[in-house]
């Protein structure tokens, strides 16, 4: 495994490195340490912070490499994942909040971090604040087989820092007059063993998390997939979340479908990986039409 990290000497930065170390070391990966220049006269200022990021991965009993380059940090992150090809790719970002940016200029908003992961092909690992250990993952799933590469991805990490993988999947409000049927912990385990596409595709998923020997349990809740998602992080201690993305030029499919991963990392307070599973336009088209031709089904 190659892990590229992003370090800009601050302390967001420096809690990715930390981070990122332990699943580097966990892993036995290759790391990569970026820095990168905006302004002339600072190449000291970064070197330093660049130094100080190498001796955490010498903690781990790690070699990390030192890159600098210069310009702006999303376009020359995206360029270097371009000409290199990497596993991971670790950033930190500050957590929104008034006078963030007085308090610590040097930064990255979560804004700026949607815009590398949406543009990198490699997985990305999002760090809002320090996280001793990587011991609890919870690892969101749409119900869909393209969900597969998340879940092999995050399974492999767990696998190697010995932690648990909890599957998440959100399903919609059932009618007011059905709500006091509900009962989410009964449910989980009939809709799971069902044979609907839902459950086939969760035991699938649970499946290939007990290969990795890093199953925890399955978790279904009903509503709103941010607000429910952000109800669990309170309910139950995580060190980790685990999203899915697609490219940034399918517009449509962020039309239709709605940019869940966008509010997860805005409103996660604790790292989030975001990988590339969804398809392109092609199988999205397939999926409306096929919609549409079941809907026209039951109307004739």
């Amino acid at each position: 495994m190659k892990i590229l990290f992003y370090s800009d000497g601050s302390r967001q930065a420096q809690n990715a490195v930390r981070f990122g170390a332990q699943i580097a070391a966990a892993c036995q990966a290759e790391a990569s340490i970026l820095g990168i220049t905006e302004k002339a006269g600072s190449e000291d200022a970064l070197q330093q912070a660049l130094l100080k990021a190498q001796d955490i991965f010498k903690e781990h009993h790690l070699d990390a490499e030192l890159v600098t380059m210069s310009g702006r940090p999303g376009g020359e992150i995206v360029k270097r994942t371009k000409e290199n090809r990497y596993d991971l790719v670790v950033i930190g970002a500050a957590c929104k909040g008034p006078f963030r940016r007085l308090l610590d200029p040097w930064w990255m908003s979560p804004m700026g971090a949607y815009k590398i992961f949406e543009s990198v092909e490699s997985p990305v690992l999002v760090v809002f604040c320090h996280r001793p250990a990587l011991r609890r993952v919870l690892l969101c799933t749409s119900g869909a087989a393209f969900t597969d590469k998340a879940i092999e991805f995050a399974g492999k990490i767990a696998q190697c820092s010995g932690a648990v993988v909890d599957l998440f999947h959100v399903m919609p409000e059932p009618p007011a007059m059905y709500a006091d049927l509900v009962r989410l912990e009964e449910d989980s385990e009939r809709i799971v063993e069902s044979n609907s596409k839902l459950g086939r595709t969760l035991r699938h998923q649970r499946h290939l998390l007990e290969q990795s020997g890093v199953f925890g349990e399955i978790r279904l809740r009903h509503g709103e997939v941010v607000r429910e998602l952000l109800k669990e992080l309170r309910r139950t201690e995580y060190d980790l979340v685990v999203s899915g993305s697609w490219p940034a030029g399918d517009k449509l499919h962020k039309y239709v479908i709605g940019d869940v991963t966008r509010e997860i990392v805005n409103r996660a307070q604790l790292p989030v990986l975001v990988i590339r599973t969804a398809p392109g336009p092609a199988h999205l088209f397939k999926e409306l039409a096929a919609m549409l031709l079941r809907r026209f089904r039951k109307i004739s």
